[in-house]
């Protein structure tokens, strides 16, 4: 679906279809109190860390909600889950029904576009009212790389529910962009796809959101399944690097990031990173952290440690540049630091991406072709390791920002699979 010129935050269609969001959720709000209280949470929680359930099926949060959790995730692939349940098919029509009545001459591909936005702010609020929980609702994969509809969209998602919604904005230099004008709006931002602590170094400085991701299971993956190492502790490395990063840097006036340990594989990932700034749990991981009975006094901050990890004989960590996920040396933070001194305003992706490249940063976002594009598709989120290592090591690409492009690729396939039954309703 290409990029469409998105209709105004404070257009007569945006206001109506926020309002048709709203009155679509019929169930009354929860009381956070009303749930029941874990000490186990209670105590995980006061390490310092805010528990965040990643999933957007209400049976599964359901049976493992307590109070001591603040905020569920969504993105385009959860969605996709609950919509191909066919629990908003209702909706479709009448969405379509409402977007024409406004705009006759609108081309269906945008219809397509408005009801997604409808369906996800709708499960948003649904999820909002049953469990007192802040939740981060995400853009449509096809304004990735587009500023003003990032902006826009962003700015609707953050009128429908302004207290709890947090606007999800993927990691490319239009995202970088967008989102620094939605948080210079005061909207609350998961800048989500990263993989690295260098990534988030220059989303705090020039983006400033709210929250930053390491996609740590994926980058483990990536390892064991390159057979470059056995996958143990390269993605908490990373998280943890970045951590420390996001730190060091709210000395810096305005910048108050906060770090998000995701793609979670396990409860004993929980146990090992408690202490950082947010967990956001799939179910398994979450049950399995209850299962393994830790002992309360055991639970401590443990954002102070760094792991080992082990690479296979063959994989030269030097060469191979596989560092890159916890490594932010000096000459990216001066290079980072020049980037703080341009004013945003005047930066448009094509600048920025410039800019990266004249300061030796261009492999954050390598230039693809259309069948490097198709490969990345295809092999998902999990690229391969002989399909990109001689850009790796020519320094046009990196493995952070190629694992990038395989979530957001995969996220693109999801987002596409829920358009299609959209579509199939109208």
């Amino acid at each position: 679906m290409k990029p469409t010129a998105a209709p105004k935050h404070d257009s007569r269609l945006a206001t109506e279809l926020a309002a048709f969001c709203k009155n679509a959720v019929s169930q009354p709000q929860q009381r956070r109190d009303s749930f029941p209280t874990s000490p186990l949470w209670a105590e995980a929680a006061r390490t310092g860390t805010a528990l965040w359930l990643d999933t957007g099926d209400v049976d599964a949060a359901r049976a493992l909600w307590t109070r001591e959790f603040q905020a569920l995730t969504t993105n385009n692939t959860l969605l996709n889950k609950e919509v191909q349940k066919g629990l908003y098919d209702e909706l479709v029509p009448d969405v379509a029904a409402l977007v024409r009545g406004l705009q006759k001459d609108i081309a269906e591909q945008h219809l397509v576009q408005e009801i997604a936005f409808v369906l996800n702010a709708v499960h948003g609020l649904k999820l909002v009212r049953t469990f007192d929980a802040d939740v981060s609702v995400e853009l449509h994969t096809a304004i990735a790389n587009d500023v003003e509809a990032s902006y826009q969209y962003g700015k609707r998602f953050h009128a429908i529910c302004p207290d709890r919604f947090i606007v999800k904005v993927p990691l490319t230099p239009a995202g970088l962009l967008a989102a620094r004008r939605l948080h210079d709006d005061g909207i609350r931002l998961n800048f989500t796809l990263g993989f690295s602590a260098r990534q988030n170094y220059l989303i705090a400085l020039l983006s400033q959101p709210t929250w930053v991701n390491v996609f740590m299971g994926r980058i483990n993956a990536f390892l064991s399944d390159n057979k470059l190492g056995d996958g143990v502790n390269a993605g908490e490395k990373a998280t943890l690097a970045s951590q420390r990063v996001l730190r060091r840097l709210k000395k810096n006036p305005g910048i108050d990031v906060r770090q998000i340990g995701a793609s979670m594989r396990s409860g004993q990932q929980c146990f090992d990173l408690l202490g950082l700034d947010v967990f956001t749990i799939p179910t398994a991981a979450a049950k399995e952290f209850v299962e393994k009975k830790f002992a309360l006094d055991s639970l401590q901050d443990r954002t102070g440690g760094d792991p080992t990890v082990t690479f296979a004989a063959g994989a030269d960590e030097q060469k191979n540049r596989l560092a890159v996920f916890w490594t932010v040396d000096d000459a990216f933070e001066r290079a980072m630091c020049q980037l703080a001194a341009i004013d945003p305003k005047t930066l448009t992706p094509e600048s920025l991406v410039a800019f990266l490249a004249s300061a030796g940063c261009g492999d954050l976002f390598a230039a693809m072709s259309a069948d490097e594009q198709a490969r990345v598709a295809k092999e998902g989120k999990i690229p391969v390791f002989a399909s990109w290592n001689a850009r790796v090591q020519q320094g046009t690409a990196s493995w952070d920002g190629i694992l990038t492009a395989a979530a957001l690729a995969s996220f693109t396939l999801d987002q596409a699979a829920l358009d299609e039954r959209i579509a199939r309703l109208l």
